[in-house]
C-alpha cells in the first residue's frame, strides 16, 4: 500500500497531466501568444497547488511553530528548490520555462506549419509543462519526506 506522500504525488501527477493536455490543445491553435499566456497562467496556478498538497506552501509554513519553520526552510534550501517556500509569480514561471529550453520563437514558428507544426507545438508544450511540474513534485515529496510532514488529505483543486 503506497504511503500518503506517494498518493499525494500520484494525485498531483494526474492533475498535471490533465492540465498539460489542455495546454497542449491550446498550443495547437494558430494564434500567437495564446499558448504562452495559457502555459504561464496554468503554472502560476498549478505549482502552488502542488506545493500546498504537500503542506509546503508559504501560508502553511507560516502556521508552524518558529522552530519548525527554521527546520522547513533549511530542508527547502538544502534541496535548492526555486519554488518551495516562495510565492509563484509570472517572472518565476518564465525562468522555469527557460530552463527546459522552451523558446517562444521556435514554438510560435512551428505553429504555422500545417498540422505537423501544430502537433510539434502541442508536444513541446505538453512535455515542458510535465517536466517542470514533475521536478516540482519530486522536490516537494523529497522535502516532505525529510521533514516527515503528513501530507494533507485533500487533492489539489
Amino acid at each position: 500500500m503506497p504511503d500518503a506522500l506517494t498518493q499525494t504525488a500520484a494525485r498531483c501527477r494526474k492533475r498535471v497531466t490533465q492540465r498539460a493536455l489542455l495546454a497542449a490543445g491550446v498550443a495547437m491553435l494558430p494564434l500567437p501568444g495564446v499558448d504562452w499566456v495559457t502555459d504561464i497562467g496554468l503554472l502560476v496556478k498549478l505549482l502552488p497547488e502542488i506545493t500546498a498538497a504537500f503542506g509546503l506552501s508559504p501560508a502553511q509554513i507560516e502556521k508552524l511553530a518558529p522552530e519548525r519553520q527554521v527546520v522547513v526552510f533549511k530542508a527547502i534550501s538544502a534541496g535548492s528548490s526555486l519554488l518551495l517556500g516562495r510565492l509563484v509569480t509570472r517572472d518565476l514561471v518564465l525562468v522555469l520555462l527557460k530552463t527546459v529550453g522552451l523558446r517562444l520563437s521556435t514554438q510560435q514558428a512551428a505553429k504555422y506549419l500545417p498540422i505537423a507544426g501544430q502537433l510539434l507545438s502541442a508536444t513541446l508544450t505538453f512535455s515542458a509543462l510535465k517536466y517542470v511540474c514533475e521536478q516540482h513534485i519530486r522536490q516537494c515529496e523529497q522535502v516532505a519526506r525529510q521533514l516527515l510532514l503528513p501530507a494533507p488529505s485533500a487533492a489539489p483543486a
